[in-house]
C-alpha cells in the first residue's frame, strides 16, 4: 500500500531550515512552537529517518535531512505552483508596498517570494526611501500599503514590532571615542532628531560629517571607520556592528516599525500580502 508524505509537514521542515530553527519558523507559519515541533516529529516517524543532529544546540541537517530537503523544496514548489496558476489567474494587477530601505532585511525578501508563488499574477511594485517621503507619497494616494519607523503610531497604522535604536560603527572600529563625535547620516533621516537629541542631553559634543541620500553611502562612510550611525537594534549591515560602548554613549529611544494600508485597497491580494508582512515581523 502506497504511503504519501504530509506537505504540511514537509513545509514546516523547510520552512524551519530557512529560518535558522523552530522559533522564527513558528512565526512565518503562524503556528506555536510545539505545533511546528510536532511536524517535524511527525515527518521524521513517516520516514522512520533522524532529520536533524540533536547532539548539539545548533541546528544541523543528517545527511538523511540533507538530502530530504532538496526533495522538499521540490515538492513544495510544484504544490504551490498548480494553486498558484490554477486558483489565483482572477488577480492580476499591481500592489505598490513602501519600505524604507534600514528595514527592507530580512523580512521583505521572504514576503515577497511567498506572496509571488500564491498570486503568480499579481505584481508588486517596492518603493523604498525614508518614513517622511513614504508617508507623503501614502496621503496622495501613490501606496497601497508602507512601512514605517517611527517612535510613535499615527492612527490607521498597526505596529508590527518595536526595538531600541543603537549606536553602529566598524567593526573594532574606534571613531565612536573621537569628541566631537562624528556622525553619518541621511538626508532627512527620521532617526537624526532622537539621536542628536540623545547626544545633547548627554552633553556630547557632535558634528556631520557625512550626509547624504543614499544609505549605502552612509554604511560606507561607518564601516571605513570615519563616523557611527544610529539603526534599529537587528538591522545592522553585516559591515558594521553594535558599538559596544558600556554607557560612554546615551541611550536611543525605541522605534516601532508600523504598517499602514490604504482604505482603498481592500481586495483579498492586499489582504494576503498585509498578512504574510505580520507574520514575517511576528517571526522576528
Amino acid at each position: 500500500m502506497p504511503r504519501n508524505l504530509d506537505l504540511t509537514a514537509l513545509r514546516a521542515f523547510v520552512t524551519v531550515v530557512d529560518a535558522g530553527g523552530v522559533t522564527k519558523a513558528s512565526g512565518f507559519l503562524n503556528l506555536t512552537q510545539s505545533a511546528v515541533s510536532m511536524q517535524l516529529k511527525r515527518l521524521e516517524e513517516a520516514l522512520d529517518v533522524a532529520l536533524f543532529d540533536r547532539a548539539t544546540r545548533k541546528l544541523n541537517l543528517t545527511g538523511a535531512g540533507e538530502q530530504m530537503l532538496g526533495y522538499a523544496r521540490r515538492m513544495l514548489e510544484l504544490n504551490d505552483e498548480v494553486l498558484g496558476r490554477l486558483t489565483s489567474k482572477e488577480y492580476e494587477g499591481v500592489i505598490t508596498l513602501g519600505v524604507p530601505h534600514d528595514v527592507v532585511y530580512p523580512a521583505i525578501p521572504e514576503v515577497l517570494q511567498r506572496f509571488n508563488t500564491a498570486y503568480p499574477r499579481m505584481r508588486v511594485q517596492l518603493l523604498s526611501m525614508g518614513t517622511i517621503n513614504l508617508k507623503a507619497a501614502f496621503e496622495r494616494g501613490e501606496v497601497d500599503v508602507i512601512l514605517t519607523t517611527e517612535e510613535d503610531v499615527d492612527r490607521g497604522g498597526e505596529t508590527l514590532l518595536e526595538r531600541p535604536m543603537v549606536w553602529v560603527g566598524a567593526q573594532d572600529g574606534q571613531m565612536w571615542k573621537q569628541r566631537p563625535l562624528r556622525l553619518a547620516l541621511e538626508d532627512a533621516c527620521i532617526f537624526r532628531g532622537p539621536a542628536l537629541s540623545a547626544l545633547d542631553a548627554a552633553g556630547i559634543s557632535w558634528e556631520i560629517a557625512v550626509e547624504a541620500d543614499s544609505i549605502r553611502t552612509v554604511e560606507a562612510s561607518v564601516s571605513a571607520d570615519l563616523a557611527v550611525h544610529a539603526v534599529i537594534e537587528g538591522t545592522e549591515s553585516p559591515y558594521t556592528q553594535m558599538i559596544a560602548h558600556n554607557g560612554a554613549l546615551p541611550s536611543l529611544p525605541r522605534i516601532r516599525i508600523n504598517m499602514y494600508r490604504s482604505d482603498l485597497s481592500r481586495a483579498e491580494p492586499v489582504d494576503a500580502l498585509t498578512d504574510l508582512i505580520r507574520q514575517a515581523y511576528r517571526a522576528m
